[in-house]
C-alpha cells in the first residue's frame, strides 16, 4: 500500500484539532464550575465525545501504519506523535471527569489560567502540526513547539503557587477537604501542559531528523 503522504499528515492535523477542541470544552467547563450544573454535565459530555473521536483517529493512524509500505516520516515517530496526543486528550478528559466525580462546584482563578493556557498550548500544537508538512515552515513548526514548552514551564509555577496558596490558609475539615480537591484538580490540569511538551519534544526530534 502506497498511501499518500497527505493520509498521514491530515490525520495528524485531525488529531491535534480534536484535541484542541477538548481544551476549548475544558476551558468552558472550568468557567461553568459553580455557575451551572447543566452546562458543566454537558461539557463533560462535548469532551468525552472529543476523547472518542481521538480514540478513532489514533485507530486510523495505526491501521495505516500498519498497510503503509512507505510512510513520509520515521513509522516509529509517528506513532509515538499519535500516542502523545491522543495522551494530551486523556489527560484532559481526566480534569472532566475529575470535576464530575469530585463534584468540584468551585472555579478559581489559577484553575481557570491553567485552563486558558492549556487552550494557547493546544493551538499552537495544532498550528505547528499544519506547518509540520510544509518544508519551508521548519522553523515555524520548531518555534511554535518552544512555545509549548515555555507554556508548560509557567504552568508548573501556577499550580504550585495556587497549592500553596491553598495550604496557607486554616481551616476545618471541609476547608482541608476543598483544598484535596483543588490540589487534585490542579494536577490533573498540569498533566496536560506534561503531555503537551512531550508532544512537542517528539515533533522537534523528527524535525531535527529530516533536516
Amino acid at each position: 500500500m502506497l498511501p499518500k503522504r497527505k493520509e498521514f499528515f491530515d490525520l495528524l492535523a485531525a488529531h491535534c484539532e480534536r484535541v484542541e477542541a477538548g481544551a476549548s470544552a475544558m476551558l468552558r467547563l472550568v468557567s461553568s464550575m459553580g455557575v451551572s450544573k447543566q452546562d458543566v454535565a454537558s461539557l463533560v459530555e462535548e469532551i468525552n465525545m472529543n476523547e472518542a473521536s481521538s480514540d478513532k483517529i489514533k485507530a486510523d493512524m495505526i491501521e495505516l501504519l500498519h498497510k503503509a509500505f512507505v510512510t513520509p516520516l520515521n513509522r516509529d515517530q509517528v506513532y509515538q506523535l499519535t500516542l502523545d496526543i491522543d495522551r494530551i486528550m486523556n489527560c484532559i478528559q481526566d480534569v472532566a471527569m475529575a470535576v464530575s466525580d469530585y463534584n468540584i462546584t468551585e472555579s478559581t482563578r489559577a484553575s481557570h489560567e491553567l485552563a486558558a493556557m492549556a487552550v494557547e498550548a493546544c493551538s499552537r500544537l495544532t498550528r505547528a502540526m499544519a506547518a509540520l508538512n510544509k518544508d519551508s515552515h521548519s522553523p515555524e513548526t520548531m518555534s511554535l513547539c518552544e512555545e509549548i514548552e515555555r507554556i508548560e514551564e509557567k504552568s508548573v509555577a501556577v499550580m504550585y503557587q495556587a497549592i500553596k496558596a491553598l495550604y496557607d490558609a486554616e481551616g476545618d475539615d471541609a476547608a482541608a477537604l476543598r483544598a484535596y480537591r483543588l490540589q487534585e484538580l490542579y494536577a490533573l490540569q498540569e498533566k496536560v501542559f506534561r503531555a503537551s511538551k512531550k508532544t512537542a519534544q517528539s515533533l522537534e526530534e523528527i524535525l531535527l531528523e529530516t533536516a
